[in-house]
């Protein structure tokens, strides 16, 4: 089970940084960068890559990041819950709480840019290899990458259940690959191997003050998806992930990587596209095709976590509802949101064809991780503190030391904002109004709902002097708060002037942790009339399923709930721009689109729709 667990990491959590020696390498002897293709800098941008594998993915994320496992979660949005809960109160803290929120969502945006990026710069560099086998083929290149990612968004809808199942052997061969042919060219130039010696990064930097910055952007690309490491934690455990990078990706990785600076130091001529040159003509097509496999798999994984974090924001109150789909019944976690997919399909043709190559790519590519990064940095450094109860010298040291590689990064790919960079900042700042705007709107637009709701108790009072006339069956209420009317309740007693024999009110809690434990997922007090109030909780990976929360009342409290003779009551507010006292305009406007466009409730919350009854309400 444990090399079965580890292989499937192969497949899903390592396909974006695996694939990165398509590019990376070539991108560091840019002539852009004005660093002279000499010895001296083979070994110093290698050693440089090197140590950066070393200290950023495997010590940061690997040995001390992989730790902040919340129920067995990752990611930056369980990251934030979870370094809010080393607080010990939130009213304690208000603004490092709101901190602490603001963090997990600007990583959580940058996301989101990186998502679009990461399928077009990954198949296009891999399709690119046709361009070393023939160059007449350059101008099929830009159709073949349009083709294979429009095929990729296309299956998205039926799920990867069946398609994973070939990522961790397909990755293990490409692994494989990447370490024999990096090997055999540094057996025929061993003198590469000097680039382990640190002193050789630095002593790069130290003679290339004036391109420092411009190379640690392209040094950088070796890195993404070493965020991957964490945010897929929750598929398979951080030990597989763990086995994976340091047995398997790691030192192919790395064998590959100085199998390329080999093959420079021996022909100069290469650097035009060093991995493909690694392997004779005859094997050029094929590892064009194995490449592309591996592409499309890096991009699945970005996809997959595109679906999984919107999922997450839902539930968290960051993201008006949308249609999600489950792809599996097994697998909770492969869903498929429509939405999602199609946005980010055509971001991802606008950046192909805008760019139209890897290397233009890459001067978008980065920026937007090595934020996300520093997010993870401080985030993972309250946890330590607050949770692990670590030594405060230590973890403020470890927060600094890593903070200031991360910030070097994003100082480094800031330099290629105007380049491209731009985009994926724009991306990552459209998401991170959406975030804010809605959560904010949602907030004052339940208050202002709430400023005209009837206090329950002495409604139910009044209700029993007067017995309305009473009716079979179970209606439920939902409603967003257990002290007041639904207005649904409201409107059912004063048209239809019935009320069923049991009512339940309930209100769907989403919880800051991952999934709530069975004995805490229900809540209920009993009133008079066959009244009852239910708080009904689930974490952020769990769908609100609003039919078993009443299984599962009916059961701890003893009632018949027929799933028959049960019907579903669900308000909708309408909040026209305006409507809402401390939002400016613009924003009203964006919240009140967005509330237009949020699927419906009852697909939220997987209510039958032949027992669902929905009625308007105006905020």
């Amino acid at each position: 089970m444990g090399a079965a667990l580890t292989i499937a990491a192969l497949g899903v959590v390592f396909g974006d940084i695996g694939t990165s020696v398509l590019y990376a390498f070539k991108e560091t002897l840019n002539p852009e960068h004005g660093v002279a293709l000499a010895p001296a800098s083979v070994l110093g941008l290698l050693s440089l890559i090197f140590w950066g594998l070393m200290v950023v993915v495997t010590l940061k994320y690997v040995v001390f990041v992989l730790r902040a496992d919340y129920d067995g979660e990752g990611g930056i949005l369980a990251l934030q819950a979870l370094a809010r809960r080393a607080l010990p109160v939130q009213t304690s803290h208000p603004r490092i709480w709101k901190g602490l929120g603001f963090l997990g969502l600007v990583g959580a945006a940058m996301f989101y840019g990186d998502c679009a990026i990461t399928p077009a710069i990954s198949v296009l560099s891999a399709v690119e290899g046709l361009e070393v086998q023939a160059p007449q083929l350059e101008r099929f290149v830009l159709p073949i990458t349009i083709g294979i990612l429009l095929g990729l968004f296309a299956v998205q809808r039926k799920g990867t259940e069946k398609v994973g199942k070939i990522f961790g052997p397909v990755m293990l061969l490409w692994f494989a690959v990447l370490a024999i042919s990096g090997l055999w060219q540094i057996i025929q130039e061993p003198r590469i191997l000097q680039a382990l010696d640190p002193r050789h990064a630095l002593g790069f930097l130290w003679s290339h003050k004036p391109q420092a910055l411009s190379v640690l952007g392209a040094v950088f690309l070796a890195f993404t998806g070493g965020e991957a490491l964490y945010a897929d934690m929750g598929h398979f455990g951080a030990r597989p992930i763990r086995q994976a990078w340091l047995f398997v990706a790691l030192p192919s990785l790395v064998l590959n990587y100085f199998g390329q600076g080999a093959l420079v130091l021996t022909d100069p001529a290469a650097i035009d596209n060093p991995f493909y040159r690694l392997f004779p003509a005859w094997a050029v097509i094929p590892m064009v095709v194995l490449a592309a496999m591996a592409t499309v798999i890096a991009s699945q994984a970005v996809l997959s976590g595109a679906f999984s974090l919107t999922a997450q924001a839902i539930r968290m109150g960051y993201l008006p509802r949308m249609r999600v789909v489950q792809t599996s019944d097994n697998a909770i976690g492969q869903i498929y949101l429509p939405a999602i997919n199609w946005i980010l399909m055509v971001a991802v043709i606008i950046l192909v064809v805008r760019f139209g190559s890897s290397s233009a790519l890459s001067a978008a590519y980065g920026i937007a991780v090595s934020i996300t990064m520093v997010t993870t940095t401080l985030l993972a450094g309250v946890v330590a503190f607050g949770l692990w109860r670590w030594n405060r010298i230590a973890v403020v040291a470890g927060v600094i030391v890593f903070a200031a590689i991360d910030l070097a990064f994003v100082t480094a790919n800031s330099l290629k904002i105007h380049e491209g960079g731009w985009l994926t900042l724009a991306i990552a700042g459209v998401v991170m109004a959406i975030f804010t705007t809605w959560a904010k709107g949602r907030r004052l637009g339940l208050a202002l709902v709430e400023e005209d709701q009837i206090p329950l108790e002495p409604f139910v009072e009044s209700l029993a002097a007067h017995v309305p006339h009473r009716v079979p069956g179970t209606a439920v209420f939902l409603h967003g708060s257990e002290t007041s009317v639904p207005y649904a309740l409201l409107h059912n007693l004063k048209h239809n002037h019935v009320l069923h024999e049991q009512v339940l009110i309930m209100v769907v809690r989403a919880m800051p942790v991952p999934r709530v434990d069975a004995r805490d997922r229900i809540v209920a007090r009993q009133m008079d009339l066959g009244i009852w109030t239910v708080i009904a909780h689930h974490g952020f990976m769990e769908t609100p399923n609003v039919p078993e929360f009443v299984r599962v009342f009916a059961y701890q409290n003893g009632a018949a709930c027929d799933s028959m003779t049960t019907s579903y009551f669900i308000s909708r507010a309408s909040l026209v721009a305006g409507d809402l006292p401390g939002m400016s305009k613009p924003r009203q406007a964006l919240f009140t689109w967005l509330q237009r466009n949020a699927s419906r409730a009852s697909d939220h919350f997987l209510l039958p729709g032949n027992r669902v009854v929905e009625m308007g309400q105006r905020g």
